[in-house]
C-alpha cells in the first residue's frame, strides 16, 4: 500500500531519501482529480507504473477541483487520496492545489510524466522539465463525468 501525503516537503524528503539509496530509480509521475475512482483510472495507473519503479500521484484538492469542474468533486480529496494510495501500483499519493502540478514536479523531479490519452503530449503541464513525457492509452467508455451523467438519470 502506498503513502499519502498532504505535506509536500515531507513527501520530496522521502523521495531524495529513496534516491540517496537506489541512485537509479526511475520515478514516474501522474496527476488528476480522481473524483470517482474507475477501472478507467485503475488500467491507466497500472500502465503508468510499468513505466518505473516508483510511481507518485498528484492529486487536486476539492478547491483545485471545483475551480476546474464547476459542481465537484462529488468525493473529498482526502478520501480520494485514502482510495488511490490503497491501490497496489501507487506508491504515492500527494495534493496539490495549484491550478496545475507544475510546482509539485519541479519539486519531485519525476523521470517519467504520464498522462491518459485524451491529452496531447504538448499539452501535457511540466513536459519542459521532465525528460520522458507520455500519453497513455485513454479508455472509451470510462469516465467520471459519463458516471455521474448515468447516476443522475437513475429514478429516485
Amino acid at each position: 500500500m502506498g503513502k499519502f501525503f498532504v505535506d509536500r516537503q515531507a513527501l520530496v524528503s522521502e523521495l531524495e531519501k529513496l534516491r540517496a539509496q537506489r541512485p537509479f530509480l526511475k520515478m514516474v509521475f501522474t496527476n488528476g482529480c480522481f473524483d470517482i475512482l474507475h477501472v478507467g483510472h485503475v488500467r491507466y495507473l497500472r500502465e503508468a507504473a510499468k513505466l518505473g519503479e516508483i510511481l507518485v500521484v498528484g492529486i487536486n484538492t476539492d478547491e483545485s477541483v471545483s475551480r476546474l469542474k464547476p459542481g465537484r468533486p462529488v468525493n473529498g480529496e482526502k478520501e480520494r487520496a485514502e482510495l488511490l494510495a490503497s491501490l497496489e501500483m501507487v506508491d504515492y499519493a500527494v495534493l496539490f492545489q495549484e491550478e496545475t502540478p507544475y510546482e509539485l514536479i519541479k519539486s519531485i523531479r519525476p523521470d517519467v510524466l504520464v498522462k491518459g490519452g485524451d491529452w496531447k503530449k504538448e499539452e501535457i503541464v511540466g513536459s519542459d522539465i521532465v525528460p520522458v513525457t507520455l500519453s497513455l492509452k485513454y479508455e472509451n467508455g470510462f469516465s467520471t463525468t459519463e458516471t455521474i451523467r448515468k447516476i443522475r438519470s437513475l429514478p429516485a
